[in-house]
Parts: C-alpha cells; sequence; structure tokens
C-alpha cells in the first residue's frame, strides 16, 4: 500500500461487490484491487487517469468511470462490463468528450447517474445520453446519490454539505459553514461525511442533524472519497490526504490502515 501511494494519485474507491474483502481503487494509472493484506494488483489493462469512479449497485461486473487517457485529452463516459478489466466509451457527454472529476450512480435505479464537468450533467438512460440538469455547487468535491430516490444528490463541497431533491437542478445546504470533503450514503438513509477538524460525521436524511461518530484516522487532515459497504453499513472505507487507505468496522468511529495488524 505505501508502494501505491507513493507512486500515483488516488481518485475514487469502492468495496468490491463480487468479494468485499477487497478494495477497487482508481488511480491516475488505471483501476487497482487491494486485498485484506494490503497486496495491490492492477486490473484494468488500460493505464488512464480513472478521475470519476463508480461501480454498478448490484452488478459486481459493470463499472462506470471517466477521466484522461494516457495521451491527454478526456475519456467521456466509459463503462466496463467485465469487471475493469477493459472499458469502452459509452457516450462523450454533453460538450464533451468530459472528463467527469466526480461521477455518482443511483444505488436504486443504475440507469440514473450524475457527473460533474462544470455543470452537473445527468444520465437517465446508463450514460447512453447526457443533458445538462443545472449549475454545479461552489466548490464541488464529492457526489453520491440517495438510495430513497434517484432525484435526490447530495454534494461535498468547501463550504458545506448540500442536496439536491429535483434531480441537481437546484441545492439547498443542510450542513453549513464548514468544509465537507465526502459524502456517502447506506441503504437505509444514513449519512457518512467527513468535516476537517471535527471527523466522520453522520445524520439521516429524515433528521439530518449531524453527530460526530470519530475525529478520523488523520485528525489534522482530512479523508477522502469515503465509500460505504453497501452489504455491511457499519464498515468503511477512505483515503487520507496522505494517500494512506485505511478501512473501519465501526462506522468511522475508529480506522485502520488497509492490510495494518
Amino acid at each position: 500500500m505505501a508502494d501505491l501511494a507513493g507512486k500515483t494519485h488516488i481518485h475514487g474507491l469502492a468495496f468490491d461487490r463480487a468479494d468485499p474483502s477487497s478494495v477497487l481503487i482508481a488511480t491516475h494509472h488505471g483501476l487497482m484491487k487491494a486485498a485484506p493484506d494490503g497486496m495491490v494488483i492492477p486490473v484494468s489493462d488500460s493505464r488512464d487517469d480513472f478521475m470519476g469512479f463508480v461501480p454498478h449497485p448490484t452488478d459486481s461486473e459493470i463499472m462506470f468511470a471517466s477521466g484522461h487517457p494516457q495521451a491527454g485529452g478526456n475519456l467521456g463516459f466509459i463503462k466496463s462490463t467485465d469487471s475493469g478489466k477493459s472499458w469502452q466509451q459509452i457516450a462523450p457527454g454533453v460538450d464533451g468528450p468530459v472528463d467527469f472529476h466526480q461521477l455518482a450512480v443511483s444505488p436504486t435505479n443504475p440507469d440514473v447517474l450524475y457527473g460533474s464537468y462544470g455543470a452537473i450533467q445527468a444520465s437517465r438512460d446508463g450514460g447512453k445520453t447526457w443533458t445538462v440538469a443545472g449549475e454545479a455547487p461552489a466548490k464541488l468535491i464529492d457526489l453520491t446519490v440517495s438510495p430513497a430516490s434517484p432525484d435526490v444528490v447530495y454534494a461535498a463541497t468547501e463550504d458545506g454539505l448540500m442536496v439536491s431533491r429535483d434531480g441537481a437542478g437546484t441545492w439547498q445546504p443542510i450542513l453549513s459553514g464548514v468544509p465537507v470533503t465526502t459524502v456517502d450514503l447506506t441503504p437505509d438513509g444514513t449519512i457518512y461525511a467527513f468535516v476537517p477538524g471535527r471527523g466522520v460525521v453522520r445524520a439521516t436524511e429524515t433528521a439530518p442533524k449531524f453527530e460526530t461518530m470519530g475525529e478520523g484516522p488523520d485528525p489534522a487532515g482530512y479523508i477522502l472519497h469515503l465509500a460505504v459497504d453497501q452489504q455491511a453499513p457499519t464498515r468503511m472505507v477512505a483515503v487520507t490526504g496522505t494517500r494512506a487507505i485505511v478501512v473501519s468496522s465501526d462506522a468511522g468511529a475508529s480506522w485502520t490502515a488497509l492490510g495494518g495488524k
């Protein structure tokens, strides 16, 4: 794991649905997989820069991404149907080819996706066609979609946590005045986010009053790309500001390095 952190940038994380003990890592040099002992192997034939990355919520063989090819330019919206080994462009996106730095899929309707490329773009046909849904929140860092509705989208920003209830058309704050570096939701509608200087915070969609779960693996810094194991929601993985990959089995109260004893 230390070698990986020193050699590439990490842009996205997810538990592997086919093998939840392993973690998928979207990097500047393609898609990787880390085993529980921290051993990292390449998954993708491509060594392109995967900026936006998200797996299909139910089919372990399908994954979505965007970013930059090695030769330069943008990848558009790309998809893998063989567990991340090979990738094909599905659509260039609006004013594309796009480079979605943030990419999110609805956990209940995987045909609905959102990507950030200047504005927020949305697809309702599995990424084949895209339209501009609305303006992106200022200083956007992360996007995720509610399990309650494909039209409810959360955005972590440098100014707080925002929610849209109209498919990214308009945004309202639900946690203001502090930076929020990442956000993810569990199937029951629990919101997890990270606030630098405070730590991992938790609320519910029906009662968005946030409580602090733990200060996080690096209380002086931050974590990015928090991902909840949708099959075991108290388990999560994150990457710190120093590019260390850490895991928690108690909903963010405590963390250990992936592969650590």
